[in-house]
């Protein structure tokens, strides 16, 4: 992966965005992104863990330095949230996993089995793992919504009472947590958010649960929390979004995962078992994720946290954050400036490993 350090210019101070209705001080969006995004996703799919990540253009000059800026005064706040996770899990103690070797490439046009002479791993990526910290609030409140979606775009979404029910009960979870209290507090600081925490919530409503429609859907079929966290298919033959480790594991424990290896390319970091950002080609529901990208062990809170900070603070963009020992980019791709399409972490390099992890 070629390391770069990419700079915008700042939106005007009279700028408002429709995602919070407050003044952002954040980077422009670019024009009719999301038309870009559909007509290049089925191509992104193939080169990038998820569709279309935002195009970015490098730029010198005066401007240069404030995105550098920009960078290490998100990097501050996403090192404290990652500081205030206090649930995230160690690794090789409270889970264990088994990288084995690279996967090869994939025909996503061919069903899994034709895939299978390019699969790296013939175990399951997940040796161990702890559930007793499945029983903590965070994690039941996340679990209880994974098996409330249809994953193939295309099939409306029906949210029952009952479903939108267990979506208020998350939120609420999350905004009792150390890690979005952070979040909130630099958000409002910030003006992309209100302070109040009802008004609160109904923004983080918004952005992950509401239905939108996704490329070729004649109906709301997608949400940007079914995406990211849950996972969805096109057509029978392609994964789309699944970015979390929780769903990984849960859906590999029932048979429905067949990790096919470790991801990397000549300029990428060597993948560890004991770090917490794993890059990987695995299959699910007859469909391949060709690459995919995930935190591994971390809460879920940390990620709530993180992606709506990077969401609502630079939409649109791939935004690179420095923290513990890892410097990553956040593709955060948004849907009409109002919901997230998608984000995901993306490992640059690692940096000098402190002390204590």
């Amino acid at each position: 992966m070629l390391v770069k350090i990419y700079a915008f210019k700042r939106a005007s101070s009279t700028r408002t965005n429709s995602a919070t209705g407050l003044n952002p001080l954040s980077c422009p969006k670019p024009t009719d992104h999301f038309s870009l995004y559909a007509g290049e996703q089925a191509k992104a799919e193939q080169e990038e863990p998820d569709p279309a990540s935002c195009s970015l253009q490098s730029t010198e000059g005066p401007t240069s330095h404030i995105m550098i800026e920009a960078d290490r005064e998100l990097s501050a706040m996403v090192q404290d949230i990652w500081d205030k996770d206090v649930n995230r899990l160690k690794p090789g103690t409270d889970y264990r996993i088994s990288l084995q070797g690279k996967a090869g490439p994939v025909n996503a046009d061919m069903n899994d089995d034709m895939n299978d002479d390019n699969d790296g791993a013939g175990y399951p990526l997940f040796s161990f793992v702890d559930e007793r910290i499945f029983k903590k609030e965070s994690f039941l409140a996340f679990i209880s919504l994974l098996d409330n979606y249809e994953s193939d775009t295309g099939e409306p979404e029906i949210v029952t009472p009952e479903e939108e029910a267990e979506n208020h009960k998350f939120l609420d979870c999350m905004l009792r947590t150390p890690t979005m209290k952070i979040a909130h507090k630099y958000l409002v600081e910030k003006q992309l958010s209100p302070e109040g925490l009802p008004e609160f919530k109904k923004q983080l409503y918004r952005i992950w649960f509401e239905l939108y429609a996704r490329r070729g859907a004649s109906k709301p079929d997608s949400s940007g929390f079914e995406h990211v966290f849950v996972g969805e298919t096109r057509g029978g033959r392609t994964v789309i979004g699944f970015h979390n480790w929780i769903q990984l594991y849960l859906q590999e424990k029932l048979g429905h995962i067949d990790y096919k290896g470790y991801s990397v390319n000549a300029n990428s970091p060597q993948p560890d078992e004991n770090k917490h950002i794993l890059a990987l080609q695995f299959s699910w529901k007859n469909g391949i994720k060709p690459k995919g990208s995930i935190f591994v062990g971390v809460s879920p809170e940390f990620e709530f946290a993180l992606y709506t900070l990077c969401f609502l603070v630079s939409p649109n963009e791939r935004v690179k954050v420095f923290f513990s020992i890892y410097e990553v980019d956040i593709v955060c791709h948004h849907y009409n400036q109002k919901h997230i399409g998608t984000t995901y972490p993306v490992l640059v390099k690692y940096q000098n490993e402190p002390k204590k992890q």
